[in-house]
C-alpha cells in the first residue's frame, strides 16, 4: 500500500467512524429518554433497553477514539494533539473543529463520572450526565460544519433523521404521557417471570415502614 492509499484509507476511516458515532449518540440519547420513562419500547423490557443504551454509548465512545486517532495520523487532516484537548485552537476551521474538541471534553466528563458513579454519588452523576444533552447538538454541528460529506444528500438525510428522532423524543419527554406506567400483561409475566418477581419485591420493600391507612 502506497502512502497515498494509506492517507485515503485513514481519511475514509476517520469520516466513517465519525458518522457512525453520531448515529450511535442519537440512539443513546433517545434510549436514555426511554429508560427514564420506565416504559417499554419495541417490546423490550426495561433491563434490555438499559443494556442497549449502555452498549450504544460505549460503542460511540470507542468510535470517537478511532475517529480522532485516524485524523491525527492523517497528514491531510492537519490535526494537532492540542486540538483534541483545547477547543477552538486549530488553524483550520477553528469554530467547527473546536466544537468537535468540546464534544470530546464533554464525552470524557460523562464517561469519567459514569465510571466513578459509586464514589461521587447518584445525584452528582445525574447532574453531570445532563451534559449528554449538550454533547449531541455539539457533535451534530461539528459533523455538519467540518465534515467533508456535509452537503451530500445522504448526509443531509442522515442528519435530518437524527434531528427528527431527538426532537420527537424530547417532545414526548415534555408531554403528559411521559413516565406513565404500563400495565403488565399475562403474556409478559410468562415471558419474564424473574424480572417481574424482582420488580414486585422492590415495590413490597418500598412499602415497608409506611403507616397504614385508616
Amino acid at each position: 500500500m502506497t502512502s497515498t492509499q494509506l492517507d485515503a484509507a485513514l481519511w475514509a476511516l476517520g469520516r466513517g467512524t465519525g458518522v457512525v458515532a453520531l448515529v450511535l449518540l442519537t440512539i443513546s440519547i433517545c434510549l436514555g429518554i426511554v429508560t427514564r420513562s420506565r416504559q417499554r419500547f419495541a417490546g423490550l423490557p426495561q433491563y434490555g433497553l438499559t443494556a442497549i443504551h449502555k452498549t450504544a454509548s460505549l460503542t460511540a465512545t470507542a468510535l470517537i477514539v478511532v475517529h480522532v486517532t485516524t485524523l491525527l495520523l492523517d497528514p491531510k487532516a492537519q490535526l494537532r494533539l492540542v486540538d483534541t484537548v483545547v477547543p477552538f485552537t486549530s488553524t483550520w476551521r477553528p469554530l467547527w473543529l473546536g466544537l468537535g474538541t468540546l464534544g470530546i471534553d464533554l464525552l470524557l466528563l460523562v464517561v469519567t463520572t459514569s465510571l466513578l458513579r459509586k464514589r461521587i454519588g447518584h445525584r452528582t452523576f445525574r447532574l453531570v450526565h445532563w451534559a449528554t444533552y449538550l454533547l449531541w447538538p455539539v457533535a451534530l454541528a461539528h459533523a455538519l460544519g467540518t465534515g467533508t460529506d456535509a452537503g451530500t444528500w445522504w448526509m443531509d438525510a442522515l442528519a435530518a433523521s437524527c434531528v427528527a428522532s431527538v426532537l420527537a423524543m424530547a417532545w414526548w419527554r415534555l408531554g403528559p404521557a411521559f413516565g406513565t406506567p404500563i400495565r403488565t400483561s399475562a403474556a409478559d409475566r410468562l415471558q419474564h417471570p424473574e424480572a417481574l418477581r424482582t420488580a414486585d419485591l422492590g415495590r413490597r420493600v418500598a412499602l415497608v415502614g409506611q403507616p397504614a391507612r385508616e
